[in-house]
């Protein structure tokens, strides 16, 4: 009996649901019921969102703040690798540049020459010497002349199996016979232990030589082949109470910036043919 009662409210129930629905659909008759009802409803929408809005507010203000610090982490390391590819391509290129002028200056001699590599440097500052990654093996040999892309550097003083010590034309202990390329005169060019200056040694005060000339090795004594480009005078002073005249000249080589360099193998004094003032 108590089931048949159920079932029948439950029935009048669902008409009424029915019939609701219906009228509500063709005379909008429980616009305002509903409106009342949304309206006590939207504390439990609230609180049902707070969940989803922890959540959000989470993922943007915590997830965002680390990764923004990941992201710029990853973006300075890939920065530091680009400069540090950047200035090796400025390296590269810059050796390129030199090699080039080294290929360029052999064009200009008729002797044998050999490709070396500066790998050491005398850690004296008055001591002008070079450690070069050609040795004996290589047939390199003392008292060798080694030259760049502009001008006469030094020469080989010790010979190893696979190394060799050079000694730049501006130490201390160096001297090499030069002439003026403009008018053949003759003098002796001695190194002052700085790297950009060598001084012209026992010339009268009366010579005919000016700033600016080109000083070329001379080939006198043997050591030097003829021609190569040695210095350029940069001073010149004349005292009149003093027999001789004080003469500076800066070095045509760059002995100071140089990496790769040319031995030359010295055929004769006759084989050089750098003699001309470029």
């Amino acid at each position: 009996m108590k089931e048949s009662h159920l079932g029948l409210r439950v029935l009048l129930t669902v008409l009424v649901v029915v019939c609701l629905i219906t009228a509500d659909l063709h005379f909008n008759s429980l616009g305002k019921t509903r409106s009342i009802l949304n309206t006590l409803a939207t504390p439990v929408l609230w609180v049902a969102d707070v969940p989803a809005s922890v959540r959000g507010w989470y993922d943007t203000h915590v997830r965002s703040r680390s990764q923004l610090l990941e992201d710029n982490a990853r973006l300075q390391r890939e920065n530091l690798l680009l400069q540090g590819r950047s200035m090796q391509m400025s390296s590269l290129q810059a050796e390129n540049v030199r090699l080039r002028g080294l290929l360029n200056s052999t064009a200009m001699l008729r002797n044998d020459v050999l490709v070396a590599e500066l790998i050491g440097v005398s850690p004296d500052p008055v001591r002008h010497q070079l450690v070069l990654n050609k040795g004996a093996r290589d047939g390199v040999y003392e008292g060798q002349p080694l030259i760049d892309a502009d001008g006469l550097m030094g020469q080989v003083m010790e010979v190893s199996e696979f190394t060799s010590r050079v000694l730049l034309l501006t130490d201390v202990t160096h001297s090499i016979p030069v002439q003026v390329n403009r008018n053949g005169i003759r003098a002796i060019a001695e190194g002052t232990g700085s790297l950009d200056a060598v001084e012209i040694h026992h010339v009268s005060a009366t010579t005919d030589i000016q700033e600016g000339d080109l000083l070329v090795s001379s080939g006198l004594g043997g050591r030097f082949p003829f021609g190569y480009p040695v210095a350029e005078v940069a001073l010149v002073e004349r005292d009149p109470g003093q027999p001789f005249a004080r003469i500076l000249a800066r070095p045509r080589a760059a002995l100071n910036r140089s990496r790769h360099v040319l031995l030359v193998f010295v055929g004769g004094p006759e084989d050089s043919a750098l003699g001309t003032e470029p």
